[in-house]
């Protein structure tokens, strides 16, 4: 018994000494790793996480476009399917998959596990579902991405569903639940505006005018029109076949491969015409809001040593990440915040990036967020944004990954941002590298 003791106290003193000296290895990591500063980008290695493939399906409009009758677990399992066959990857080799969905209950955990198994992902792949909102397509990919980092994951997809003609915002919060406590604290009770009402918070306090909020709308549809003319849309999209539900108790197969949203012959005095949509006398109209639109999106990640390992493409890399809070009555202003903290993060400025990705929920958000960064407006959503394309909410982000990279690799350009407003007021905001 004696020796026995003393062996496990020796076992027990060598497990300590090991500790410490990872800590120590740590420490001295930590202060010869060169921290990035502006115009100092981090230098390539083993470790970045790469972007091996993208799919998106159509956005289509809510209760009247192709996915009216379509189960969110078919969408995504198109668009994962999609990036499985892309990269010609074993999808046993697929560890983790992340999936945003705000409208769905539970954010659709069960159906986005369903969705993996329609496409082929065998069940020894985990699967989350996440929530922030209109941000929630991008923080799945995050989510991915930090494990990968983390050293938990090699490989994962980060991807995004939203049917808003299935699912509702008005069952989304209970105000007979709500405590009394909520009522009488003003910044928890603002998390219950009306985003429409947020939208004219911001255009009043800043001073974005309708005038500058229609021309910003048409310029949207202007830019998406013309995109998908020249087939740039029509390029990123993965066709998805499916029904609709006719009157008559019918249904009708189709395939669902167009974007929708967009109006063409749109201009800033049309839009003028229409009333506002959430408050007398304001400058928040259907025409300068985003539109109401289901879709999916997906983005299949990898630890970069990996993916050369086993021969996968690279498209590109993920930089830098950051979520930035604002006050709740002014949520649309969050990418001004966010998109800063994560350029500080990747060493780099506003003038570094060639394309921003910046969700349209509100023109009046949106034009403020690229006026308050001078962000030049012919590199913001150079084919468009959420005003002509639509918001799925939970897919947004995601979407917006491959539209970005579909741009910086049409014009050879480097560096992306893709950042949205998220209610309740917060910012998010990623830099992208293409390879």
């Amino acid at each position: 018994g004696a020796v026995l003791k003393a062996v496990i106290r020796y076992l027990n003193s060598i497990m300590e000494e090991t500790r410490r000296a990872l800590g120590r290895l740590n420490l001295l990591k930590n202060q010869i790793a060169p921290t990035p500063t502006a115009g100092s980008l981090p230098a390539k290695s083993g470790d970045d996480v790469v972007i091996v493939a993208m799919a998106r399906t159509a956005m289509t409009k809510a209760k009247k476009g192709g996915f009216r009758d379509t189960a969110v677990e078919a969408m995504l399992g198109a668009v994962l399917k999609a990036v499985v066959e892309e990269s010609k990857i074993d999808a046993s080799l697929i560890e983790d998959i992340c999936v945003g969905n705000v409208l769905a209950p539970g954010a659709g955990a069960t159906t986005s596990r369903m969705a993996g198994f329609l496409a082929g992902i065998p069940e020894t792949a985990g699967l989350s579902a996440v929530n922030r909102q209109c941000s929630s397509g991008l923080q799945a990919v995050m989510n991915i991405v930090n494990a990968i980092r983390g050293g938990q994951i090699d490989i994962g997809i980060g991807s995004g569903v939203e049917n808003m003609s299935q699912y509702s915002f008005n069952d989304a919060i209970r105000p007979d639940l709500i405590s009394d406590q909520v009522y009488e604290h003003e910044t928890a009770r603002n998390c219950l505006i009306p985003m429409g009402i947020t939208s004219e918070n911001v255009a009043a306090r800043y001073g974005v005018t309708r005038e500058e909020q229609d021309a910003f709308a048409a310029e949207s549809q202007r830019r998406a029109c013309e995109a998908q003319k020249n087939g740039l849309l029509p390029g990123e999209i993965t066709p998805v076949k499916s029904f609709v539900n006719n009157e008559d108790g019918t249904q009708t197969e189709i395939v669902v491969d167009k974007d929708d949203g967009m109006r063409e012959g749109t201009t800033a005095d049309k839009l003028a015409k229409l009333k506002p949509a959430f408050q007398k006398g304001g400058s928040t109209t259907a025409g300068n809001s985003s539109q109401v639109t289901d879709g999916a999106a997906a983005v299949l990640l990898a630890r970069r040593s990996v993916a050369e390992r086993l021969g996968l493409p690279i498209r590109g890399r993920v930089v830098s990440y950051a979520v930035a809070g604002v006050p709740p009555d002014v949520m649309g202003i969050g990418p001004a915040f966010a998109i800063p903290a994560a350029l500080k993060k990747a060493g780099l400025t506003v003038d570094d990036i060639d394309v921003f990705e910046v969700n349209e929920a509100f023109a009046s958000q949106c034009l403020y967020s690229a006026k308050h960064l001078k962000i030049d407006l012919k590199k913001l959503n150079p084919r468009g944004g959420a005003i002509a394309l639509g918001h799925p909410l939970g897919a947004t982000g995601a979407r917006q990954i491959k539209t970005l990279f579909s741009e910086l690799e049409r014009t050879q350009k480097r560096f992306g941002v893709v950042s949205m407003c998220i209610g309740t007021g917060m910012g998010a905001a990623g830099v992208f590298e293409r390879e």
